[in-house]
């Protein structure tokens, strides 16, 4: 047993420097600003007080929140339908659609994230179907161009994750709740989804924390003109040259990030416990 211990020592070493290490370099330097002669650096809480305090970063901050989860629910209400239909197709059918599914996600996010570019161009063969039906709209360099990226290489995470919740599904519970003569809506009420919730939440987590941080799909299809959180920490570490305060919001993100983890896990533990009533 000791032997197998001493092979997670690696691991250890690589998460204390990959992960350990950083986080604690971040902390150091939010509660740091420059000192003088005599003390290269004072302690301070300067960088959390000015986020809060200032409106435009607060702003900034509520709008990446809400187009988080305008981009979870989008995911949820989408992935849901497609994760069940796979889920009850046959084995065959199944590993075809998974493969579908996934495939796009061997090509790099940025360059699918650039693709979209020349779909959603004025003279792109988006803006040309549309108009095709009477509409003429901007959407490059809007925040539904944002939207669309993000549902886009998210919506992935989400099906695959009930996918797998529903295909670990006892189907004996259908047949019975069938046989006492619950119709299907019924069923997917009070068996189907509560036994799915897990993949669910999961889903949610997988698809509404990258939407939060993310920062390169705002700055390529928002084109610089719709300011997400991401967008403010990589403009203070390689622009501005703030890291002191760059590194306050990034700490900020990731209590908010922590809290909300809490939270899904807690949503889970009832889950699964009402998946165990059943």
């Amino acid at each position: 047993m000791k032997k197998f211990r001493q092979l997670v020592i690696p691991y250890l070493i690589w998460s204390v420097l990959m992960l350990l290490v950083p986080m604690l370099l971040i902390a150091m330097y939010s509660v740091m600003s420059d000192g003088n002669s005599i003390v290269p650096f004072q302690l301070t809480i300067y960088h959390y007080v000015r986020f809060f305090t200032d409106p435009d970063f607060v702003l900034i901050l509520w709008r990446s929140l809400v187009i988080a989860i305008k981009t979870t629910i989008i995911c949820l209400l989408l992935g849901y339908p497609i994760a069940y239909y796979i889920a009850n197709s046959e084995e065959k059918k199944q590993n075809v659609l998974i493969l579908l599914i996934t495939l796009p996600m061997w090509i790099n996010m940025l360059v699918r994230t650039y693709a979209w570019i020349g779909l959603l161009a004025p003279d792109g063969i988006i803006s040309w179907l549309l108009g095709l039906i009477g509409i003429h709209t901007e959407l490059l360099y809007t925040e539904k161009a944002v939207l669309l990226g993000m549902v886009y290489n998210f919506l992935p995470f989400m099906i695959l994750q009930i996918q797998t919740a529903l295909s670990k599904m006892d189907k004996s519970l259908l047949e019975a709740s069938n046989d006492l003569g619950a119709d299907r809506v019924q069923t997917f009420i009070h068996i189907v989804f509560p036994l799915s919730l897990s993949g669910v939440v999961s889903g949610i987590t997988l698809v509404f924390l990258p939407a939060v941080s993310s920062f390169f799909i705002p700055k390529l299809l928002g084109g610089g003109q719709f300011f997400l959180i991401g967008n403010v920490i990589e403009n203070q570490f390689i622009t501005v040259g703030e890291w002191n305060f760059g590194s306050a919001i990034s700490m900020i993100m990731a209590v908010i990030m922590m809290l909300l983890m809490m939270l899904v896990r807690n949503i889970e533990k009832k889950g699964a416990v009402q998946g165990d009533r059943l």
